[in-house]
């Protein structure tokens, strides 16, 4: 029988020697995390020395080593979960989306983090189970983090320095992985569904989505379009090349605006469409007929949207119409509170804040705009995730040479759990359409909204 030797210095300073049988971990496992979080574990535990425990039926949540226990212990909460993870120290057999529902309910929903465990270590038996774990886990190192997460700098957030090297990090990965993902569209953005999965193609959702946007903007040949957060140039050309409009599309991503201006040729609609690496901030050419920001305001954070608005609104004509597809959080009884996710701001949006739909609002009107029209496409955005997910599953090796494992791991989690956080309405997805209206109070809508659908 193999044992592992645990040491420590207790309170009276008399080192204290644990002898841990190692013949059967998964049991170990199991027991020492059902003994700190206080429940029974939904999954079963599979461990790096072949051994199972825990329900038949369930997904099984593989520790592939010791280094993964060193993690959690290391890192409590959903940060050292992710990094495990990320790493390809934990795995899951069996349905993804099955086990991030049982997770989450764990970690997630409980709202743990580092502060709440280190509380909790008051309690005997919680001192106890952490005791167990670091056995388990072997000589007390505490693991690099993967090479996929961002390095934090000293500095205030949502510069154009900051928001640059977010924006880089997340998007400059090789667009041959977004074309895998994303698909033919190349659109990363919530699609707008006629009907449930599995009906309907992903290319003509998100076809659906552009056409959308591009009604309520009452977008007509000749005008100027302002598409913010332009990614690889789907929304500039749609409307180019559909609607007529003139394009100035924007992305601090240099991997982006390159793939944008190939597909800009390809379509011969260079004398229509202009993609610039360009900070919003930095916008001087107004004024536009109209502004689309399709999944760029997320990037924007809460200390700078008031000024974001109040930019968007000066580049607009007196009449224009601005387009804000936001994905947005529940509001939260004291909003001092909110935190941003501990793996997504260390994985994949850098700085990226998500705020409640009322205060977009808010902050959309104190900039000067009237909001004439909100509509939640929330349930879009979940069918969207899994379709995502399902592209990304079926050329999981292409991904892997193209991003590394690490990065292609961060997106199948990412993805997964954002897909059940939107059907569980935990976060939603909506489009905000406002006016600069004029002084004479016309704001140029129909009188009944919505002849748009």
């Amino acid at each position: 029988m193999a044992v592992a030797l645990f040491t420590e210095v207790d309170n009276s300073g008399i080192l204290v020697t644990e002898v841990c049988a190692m013949a059967d971990a998964a049991l170990r496992l199991r027991a020492l995390f059902e003994q700190l979080l206080g429940v029974p574990l939904p999954v079963r535990i599979r461990a790096w020395d072949g051994s199972e425990a825990g329900p038949p039926d369930a997904p099984a949540l593989v520790v592939r080593n010791r280094r993964a226990v060193r993690r959690l212990l290391f890192k409590p909460g959903e940060l050292g979960l992710a990094r495990a993870w990320v790493a390809g120290d934990l795995d899951i057999d069996g349905d993804l989306y099955t086990a991030l529902a049982l997770i989450s309910g764990l970690v997630w929903e409980r709202g743990e983090d580092a502060r709440t465990l280190f509380q909790a270590l008051r309690e005997p038996e919680v001192r106890s189970a952490v005791r167990g774990l670091a056995a388990l886990a072997g000589p007390p190192l505490p693991p690099a983090p993967p090479p996929e997460e961002i390095r934090r700098v000293r500095g205030h957030l949502h510069t154009r320095h900051s928001d640059k090297r977010a924006i880089s990090h997340h998007y400059d990965v090789g667009n041959g992985f977004y074309e895998i993902v994303l698909g033919p569209a190349m659109v990363y953005s919530c699609a707008y569904w006629q009907a449930p999965e599995p009906e309907g193609t992903l290319e003509d959702a998100q076809r659906d989505k552009l056409d959308l946007v591009c009604r309520k903007l009452g977008l007509t040949a000749g005008q100027r379009l302002l598409d913010v957060g332009c990614g690889w140039g789907s929304m500039a050309i749609h409307a180019a090349r559909e609607y007529g409009v003139s394009v100035v599309g924007i992305t601090l991503s240099q991997e982006q605006a390159a793939y944008a201006r190939k597909r800009v040729a390809e379509e011969g609609l260079t004398d229509r469409v202009e993609i610039r690496v360009q900070d919003y901030r930095d916008v001087t050419d107004g004024p536009y007929d109209a502004i689309s920001s399709i999944g760029m305001a997320e990037h924007v954070g809460a200390e700078r949207y008031l000024e974001y608005a109040e930019d968007l609104f000066k580049l607009l004509r007196p009449g224009g119409r601005l387009l804000n597809h936001q994905i947005a959080r529940r509001p939260q009884t004291d909003e001092s509170a909110y935190h941003v996710d501990a793996f997504i701001d260390a994985y994949v949006f850098p700085d990226g804040e998500l705020a409640p739909l009322g205060t977009t609002v808010t902050m959309l009107e104190r900039a000067g705009f009237e909001v004439r029209d909100v509509e939640s496409i929330r349930e879009h955005y979940a069918h969207t995730l899994r379709r995502w997910v399902t592209n990304l599953k079926a050329q999981w090796q292409r991904a892997v040479r193209i991003a590394g494992p690490g990065r292609a791991r961060v997106w199948l989690l990412y993805m997964a759990a954002s897909a059940l956080a939107f059907e569980r309405n935990r976060i939603g997805v909506n489009q905000v359409l406002a006016v600069r209206s004029p002084e004479s109070g016309a704001s140029g809508l129909p009188l009944r909204a919505r002849t748009w659908n």
